[in-house]
């Protein structure tokens, strides 16, 4: 396939060499327009701010985020980031799609069908490269094979995804064509079921290991551990409310959730950090996590995550969320930086 004319060179080694990513779904539109302009200065104030791990996927604005990413990221030495992107699903050019889709505002103009067969992720990969314009990935994550996407019928998608996408990309990483794969997903369960099944390398998952909720912790990272697989931790402020808004999972937060993030704020307080700090750094301790995304739609809030990512925190804070009662006593805790 042309796939494989493409992807000449052998991928990045696959070190992520800052612990703050750039998640690309804001600029694909979601829930309100990110001005062309804005989307550019976007992006280089995360490279400027030394970010070079940034993940995008069709889905996001369906093909709009990559195609703002890619117009920036070919500009810059191929060795010196992390790029990452997504099948799962593929985009079918159709000009009469309404102009908010899966809640991305105008979008490129195709609609979008899921296709987790192994054809379907080589052709899902030459479109991406296509959109980003650049010769190769570094890691593809198979999106959303999970309940919250699927309903009753993500066991049935998830079998598909490891007997056919699964097992494509296993094949593009013995040839040299990726350096790693793994799923890209808001839930454990496919994650924990994934490595028993097949060989990822890796996970992006969002929502199931912040302040607010440690799902993972007892599941996910020791089987990471066990198998040498990675972490990327995305949706480190749950879609908003740890990083003071009042959103949690893209709707309005639960009251005990508000509750338990008020009471945070107020500890945090007290050792003269900010949640929003706390909030990142938390994501980034256990051991298999090799980047934490939060996304941004300008460069104030880039700035802003990179700082937040570096503020030293004293260990006191965790002992004293461990004390309250407000993250699980045996969560690690993370390193002052």
């Amino acid at each position: 396939m042309e796939i494989q004319k493409r992807l000449f060179r052998p991928a990045n080694g696959g070190a992520f060499p800052n612990p703050i990513g750039f998640g690309g779904a804001p600029l694909g539109n979601l829930f309100s327009v990110v001005p062309d302009q804005l989307a550019e200065e976007t992006i280089r104030a995360a490279w400027d701010s030394g970010v070079r791990y940034f993940d995008t996927a069709p889905f996001y604005g369906t093909g709009l985020s990559e195609q703002r990413m890619g117009q920036i990221l070919r500009e810059m030495p191929r060795d010196d980031f992390v790029l990452s992107t997504k099948v799962g699903r593929r985009l079918i050019r159709d000009e009469s799609v309404p102009s908010t889709q899966h809640g991305y505002v105008h979008g490129l103009p195709f609609r979008v069908e899921y296709d987790y067969s192994s054809d379907g992720a080589f052709r899902s990969i030459e479109d991406s490269l296509n959109r980003l314009g650049v010769d190769r990935l570094d890691v593809v994550y198979i999106h959303d094979i999970a309940e919250d996407t699927h309903g009753p019928d993500w066991e049935r998608q998830y079998r598909t995804a490891i007997n056919g996408a699964a097992r494509a990309l296993s094949d593009m990483r013995a040839q040299g064509l990726i350096q790693s794969w793994g799923l890209g997903v808001n839930r454990v369960e496919p994650c924990v079921r994934a490595l028993a099944d097949s060989d990822p390398d890796i996970f992006l998952l969002a929502g199931r290991y912040t302040l607010l909720d440690t799902t993972a912790l007892n599941s996910l990272i020791p089987a990471c551990m066990r198998c040498d697989a990675k972490l990327v931790i995305g949706g480190p402020y749950n879609s908003g409310l740890l990083a003071g808004g009042t959103t949690f999972e893209y709707s309005t937060a639960p009251r005990e959730m508000v509750e338990k993030a008020s009471r945070m704020a107020v500890r945090c307080a007290e050792f003269g950090v900010s949640l929003k700090a706390a909030a990142l750094q938390f994501c980034s301790a256990p051991e298999p996590v090799c980047a934490v995304i939060a996304g941004a739609r300008n460069p104030d809030e880039v700035h802003e995550n990179v700082k937040q990512m570096s503020v030293r925190i004293p260990r006191g804070l965790w002992q004293a969320l461990k004390h309250d009662g407000l993250i699980p006593e045996h969560a690690p805790e993370p390193t002052p930086r």
